[in-house]
């Protein structure tokens, strides 16, 4: 190793994620440098700027940073949505323009006179809304989180409420999720701030 290990920080400090990441199969010397905290604490903060939730296991303590950033990586194109997220996030919800004029009326975001209605999954497998939410009326409701599989890969994913139309799961690149089909949406409200992060604790396919 040329230079001291202080000046090796100093440098790999002003390298991108995937240079530092790079140098790690240098050597074992240059790995003990380029895998410390130091360099991959910034590393992470910057990756989870405007992000909308982070995932839980890289706000453990004592996981190292690049373990942490690595992690992220992987979770963010993680397209199957588990129990975990949607009891984790509070979830905004809307109806699509399509929907009956009935409906619309009743979604205080189509009226203009207030934010769009909230929806929480919990993990009893209910579903709830607030107390004052006029679409909601009190019914029992129930979820399930539905995946099928044909060779191994997936070939069907979706969330489906009661028995009402099954909603499609997509990811958003600020790591937020969209739940929706031909009548209505359900977009996670972001809570990157929550100190215990969110989601499952280990990766999943």
């Amino acid at each position: 190793m040329v230079f001291g290990q202080d000046v090796m920080t100093m440098i790999l400090k002003c390298l991108d994620a995937r240079s530092v990441a790079r140098s790690l199969a240098v050597s074992r010397g240059w790995n003990g440098v380029a895998s410390r905290d130091v360099i991959w604490a910034p590393m992470c903060e910057e990756l989870w700027k405007g992000k909308a939730h982070i995932p839980r296991f890289a706000k453990i303590r004592g996981v190292s940073r690049l373990v942490a950033y690595s992690f992220c990586v992987m979770d963010s194109r993680r397209t199957r949505i588990m129990q975990a997220d949607l009891c984790d996030h509070v979830w905004e919800y809307r109806f699509k323009k399509i929907a009956p004029p009935y409906w619309l009326n009743l979604d205080p975001s189509w009226k203009g006179t207030g934010p769009p209605m909230r929806r929480y999954f919990h993990p009893n497998g209910s579903h709830t809304a607030d107390p004052t939410d006029q679409v909601w009326g009190g019914h029992e409701c129930t979820y399930s989180v539905v995946t099928s599989y044909v060779g191994g890969q997936i070939s069907e994913h979706y969330v489906r409420i009661n028995r009402w139309p099954q909603m499609t799961i997509s990811r958003k690149p600020d790591w937020s999720w969209e739940m929706a089909n031909n009548l209505y949406c359900y977009n996670s409200i972001p809570d990157s701030a929550k100190e215990e992060g969110t989601g499952p604790l280990f990766p999943v396919c």
